[in-house]
C-alpha cells in the first residue's frame, strides 16, 4: 500500500514486470481506463514511453561509478558506502557490488554469486530481500542514493529498476521504492518498515540469464530527498515461491538501471520565501549555499547541487557586475591543515562550476577557511552539520 493509493499489478510480460500506482481519485480513473484498454489491445504495456518522461533523476543509476576500487567482499554497509559513488547503505547490513575488480570469497562463489553479468555495462549491485528464519545474515539489505534534484509535491513520477536473481534465490513480491524527504542511516541491519510509493505485488520470478523490469508511476505527497530500494515488509508479510531442497533459504536479486523520471505536465517548483532567487543584493552580505553536497571526506560535487549552483550562475548572469568570494567552512573534525585544505577545495570547486557555466574568474574569488569561524557548537552532531558549509561574499554589487 503506498502513502495515497492501492497498487494495482497488470500482467507482466515475459521480460518485465509493470506495476501502475497513483495516488489520486481521478488519477485512479484514469487507471482503470488504462487497464481496460490494455485488456481490448493485448499485450500488456504500462511502463511510460521514454519520450513522455524527462530526465533521469538518479545519480550513477547503472552502478557504474566507483569512489574507491572495491578489493574484496563487503561485510558492513560502511564499506558498500565508501566505494559506491552517489549510492549508501542505509542500515549496518551489506550490499554487495559486482564489477571487473570484485572478487568474490570461495565460500559465496560456491553459490553462484556474482556469476550473473549486468543488465548494462559492467557493474551492478545485489541485496537479501527475505530469509530471516533460518536464512543468511543481513537478511534484509537496501541501498539509498540522495536525489539530484527533490520530488516535487503533486508531481506524477515514473521510476523502474531492472532485476536479475541468484540462480538458487526463493523468488518472493514486496521489491519497492521508498522516497524519504531525510537520510536514512542507522548502524544496525534490522527491517526498515517504510511505507513504499512503489512495490512489487506479485511474485518476481527471473529466468537464468534474463533481466526484468520493475516499474510503476506514483504522485509525489513529499519533497523527499533520497531513494531507498529493497523490501520494506517482514518475512511474514512477504510471499515467497521455490521453498524446496533445490533453493537457498532466503532471496536475493541483483539490481541494475534505476531510472525515476517526471511524467508531463511538469508541475512547477515551488519558489520559498528563503529561496536564494530572493535575496537582497548588497555589498558585504555573506550568504549560506543551503543545498551544497559533497562525498563525505572529499570536495567533488554531488549532483544534488546543482539545483542550487544554477540558482547561483542566473544570479550573477543577471548582475555582470556583481563580484563574489565563495567561502568553505569545516567542522572542527580533523586535523587543522586538512580542514583548511578541504575548505579551500570545496570553495574551489564551486568556483570551477561557475566559471565552466560562463562566469568569468575574475568574477569568482574563493577561500578555505577550515574550522576557524564556526556558527554553531560542535559539540552535537547538528552544531558540525551547520558548521559544515560553503558561503559567498558579495565583494562588490
Amino acid at each position: 500500500m503506498s502513502p495515497g493509493g492501492k497498487i494495482r499489478p497488470l500482467i507482466p510480460q515475459t521480460d518485465q514486470f509493470t506495476f501502475y500506482t497513483r495516488t489520486s481519485r481521478n488519477a485512479m480513473r484514469k487507471t482503470y481506463l488504462f487497464l481496460l484498454f490494455a485488456v481490448l489491445s493485448f499485450p500488456l504495456a504500462a511502463q511510460v514511453p521514454a519520450d513522455e518522461v524527462t530526465d533521469n533523476i538518479v545519480p550513477n543509476p547503472g552502478f557504474e561509478r566507483f569512489s574507491s576500487n572495491p578489493i574484496g567482499w563487503f561485510y558492513k554497509g560502511e564499506h558498500f558506502t565508501k566505494v559506491m559513488k552517489y549510492w549508501s547503505s542505509p542500515t549496518g547490513a551489506s550490499p554487495d557490488v559486482f564489477g571487473p575488480k570484485v572478487r568474490v570469497p570461495a565460500s559465496w562463489a560456491e553459490k553462484d554469486f556474482g556469476k550473473e553479468t549486468p543488465h548494462n555495462g559492467g557493474a551492478m549491485v545485489g541485496i537479501t530481500v527475505y530469509g530471516c528464519v533460518d536464512g543468511k545474515p543481513h537478511c534484509r539489505e537496501y541501498v539509498q542514493a540522495q536525489l539530484a534534484e527533490p520530488l516535487v509535491v503533486g508531481q506524477d513520477y515514473y521510476v523502474e529498476m531492472w532485476v536479475n536473481q541468484l540462480p538458487r534465490s526463493l523468488d518472493v513480491n514486496n521489491l519497492g521504492f521508498h522516497f524519504s524527504p531525510t537520510k536514512v542511516d542507522i548502524t544496525t541491519d534490522e527491517l526498515l518498515p517504510l511505507p513504499p510509493q512503489v512495490r512489487s505485488e506479485e511474485i518476481v520470478e527471473v529466468a537464468k540469464g534474463r533481466w526484468q523490469r520493475v516499474s510503476g508511476t506514483f504522485t509525489a505527497e513529499a519533497e523527499a530527498e533520497y531513494l531507498l530500494i529493497g523490501n520494506f515488509f517482514d518475512d511474514d508479510h512477504t510471499r515467497v515461491a521455490g521453498m524446496d531442497d533445490e533453493h537457498l533459504k532466503y532471496a536475493y536479486y541483483y539490481l541494475d538501471d534505476v531510472l525515476v523520471k517526471k511524467i508531463p505536465p511538469i508541475l512547477p517548483v515551488p519558489v520559498k520565501p528563503d529561496d536564494l532567487t530572493k535575496i537582497e543584493l548588497e555589498e558585504g552580505k555573506i550568504v549560506r549555499l543551503k543545498h551544497l553536497y559533497f562525498e563525505f571526506d572529499k570536495y567533488e560535487l554531488h549532483p544534488r547541487s546543482y539545483v542550487e549552483l544554477r540558482k547561483l550562475v542566473s544570479l550573477m548572469k543577471a548582475n555582470p557586475s556583481m563580484v563574489i568570494q565563495v567561502n568553505g567552512h569545516t567542522d572542527n573534525k580533523g586535523a587543522d591543515n586538512y580542514n583548511m585544505y578541504l575548505s579551500r577545495k570545496r570553495a574551489k570547486a564551486v568556483v570551477y562550476y561557475l566559471n565552466e557555466q560562463g562566469i568569468p574568474r575574475e568574477r569568482t574569488l574563493y577561500k578555505g577557511f577550515g574550522h576557524t569561524q564556526p556558527i554553531a557548537s560542535n559539540d552535537t552532531s547538528e552544531g558540525r552539520q551547520l558548521n559544515r558549509r560553503v558561503e559567498f561574499l558579495i565583494v562588490r554589487q
